[in-house]
């Protein structure tokens, strides 16, 4: 599907690659072998599946995907990328990752103690506005710092 888009509600358009390109983060490797094996990974493990995967896959293939999963029907699969497209979710940095891993059976992070593990910043390439989102969130949040020490 190369670089054809879809229109979203929040009217962007996302450029989407492939299954192949996902595979290059390792952790989104795992986690759709453990989806093709129809293992249930969680609802963190879906929910960071959804936030990465719907830059890369469009959206019947993403609700093929997170179907494989034995806790999810098409209904719950719709509406997971539902909040997550409608709530704006950036991908998940690493830190989240392994929050969101403490809460769960499955391990969404199969390499904790490396560094680079579960970084999907680190394999893969997101749409410019992934990168301002998080850039704008930085900035709010040091405003709302600086405001909170003036007084």
């Amino acid at each position: 599907m190369g670089g054809q888009g879809r229109r979203l509600p929040d009217s962007r358009y996302i450029r989407f690659m492939s299954v192949a390109e996902l595979r290059k983060n390792g952790m989104m490797s795992h986690l759709l072998d453990a989806l093709a094996q129809g293992e249930d990974i969680g609802h963190y493990g879906r929910l960071v599946f959804v936030m990465v995967a719907r830059y890369f896959l469009p959206e019947n293939h993403l609700l093929k995907q997170l179907q494989a999963d034995p806790n999810m029907d098409e209904h719950k699969a719709r509406a997971l990328i539902e909040q997550v497209v409608s709530k704006g979710y950036s991908p998940p940095s690493r830190e989240k990752v392994l929050e969101f891993q403490k809460h769960q059976q499955f391990p969404i992070c199969l390499n904790p103690e490396d560094p680079d593990a579960c970084n999907v910043y680190k394999d893969l390439k997101f749409p410019s506005e992934v990168y301002e989102s998080i850039n704008e969130y930085h900035v709010e949040k040091t405003e709302a710092r600086a405001e909170e020490s003036a007084s």
